[in-house]
């Protein structure tokens, strides 16, 4: 009896071990009338979706004031020395092809190294300027920051060498004596085309002198004055062209002066306006006591 009783315990073992990964697999039904039904079904939703949407974007924008010929922005610009200019300009562009571009063609040939660090070096030599004007122009803030990575890069990135505090994410724009004045309030002024500097305005043209004067005045490492001040700038002015993909008379408009004139101008306008933009303060919710 115990010898039946344990064969057929084992038995029923056998059998579940050999039903245990049997598993009968079907494929759903085949329903095209319903699966096209829901297919219509989904495709209505999403027309009523985007035609709610249309229709909510149309009623923002009724409820908008007309635009007129008033709101764009002139395309005059205030060019008294519109002569004068132009000479300087066609001056500039015969400078730049004869001799500025093929220099600066010449100097991207060497090591990206070098040419890196040497960047780098005068971008470190004009964070003092910038700490100064920020400082003049009360954003004591931005001061700091850019007092922070002179710091660092003079110290941790050899000189200058290295730009060791944008890899530790310390960015900062860089400002000049023109954007002092602007932010106290003075105009742009004239156009004005500074011959072998390109593009400017009587206010920038001033920042200009003030940056120079900083710089002489400072002096710093000695690199400002006397003859290695020729050699310095010369360095920086090509570094500089290196770095800029303008061509003159590449597009072959014959209106590339008034082109070039309207976009410097209107960006120097659009960076004043940011510098006298006023902060919007923030809704308060109505749930929330003031004191808090």
């Amino acid at each position: 009896m115990k010898a039946a009783t344990a064969a057929f315990c084992v038995l029923l073992l056998l059998c579940g071990c050999a039903t245990d990964g049997f598993d009968m697999h079907r494929l759903p039904p085949q329903t095209p009338a319903a699966d096209n039904a829901a297919a219509i079904k989904k495709a209505a939703e999403v027309a009523a979706v985007a035609r709610a949407a249309a229709s909510t974007e149309r009623q923002n924008a009724a409820s908008l004031p007309p635009f007129t010929a008033a709101d764009a922005p002139s395309l005059e610009t205030y060019d008294p020395w519109q002569r004068l200019n132009r000479f300087s300009y066609r001056l500039n562009a015969r400078f730049d092809r004869a001799i500025f571009l093929p220099v600066a063609d010449g100097y991207r040939w060497l090591p990206s190294p070098i040419r890196s660090g040497v960047h780098n070096i005068f971008g470190n030599l004009s964070e003092v300027d910038s700490i100064i004007n920020y400082t003049l122009q009360g954003r004591l803030g931005y001061g700091v920051r850019s007092l922070g990575r002179f710091v660092i890069n003079s110290t941790v990135g050899l000189v200058g060498l290295f730009d060791v505090a944008t890899k530790l994410d310390i960015t900062q724009p860089g400002t000049g004596f023109g954007t002092t004045l602007a932010k106290w309030g003075m105009h742009p002024g004239p156009y004005l085309v500074i011959p072998l500097f390109g593009p400017s305005t009587l206010r920038q043209g001033v920042g200009l002198l003030g940056d120079y004067a900083t710089n002489y005045g400072i002096d710093l490492a000695d690199i400002y004055r006397g003859d290695p001040s020729y050699g310095v700038g010369v360095v920086n002015a090509v570094d500089q062209r290196a770095n800029i993909s303008f061509r003159y008379y590449s597009t072959g408009s014959p209106f590339e002066y008034e082109t070039v004139r309207f976009l410097y101008v209107r960006k120097l306008l659009l960076e004043d306006a940011g510098l006298h933009r006023k902060e919007v303060p923030k809704k308060r919710d109505p749930g929330v006591p003031a004191g808090e």
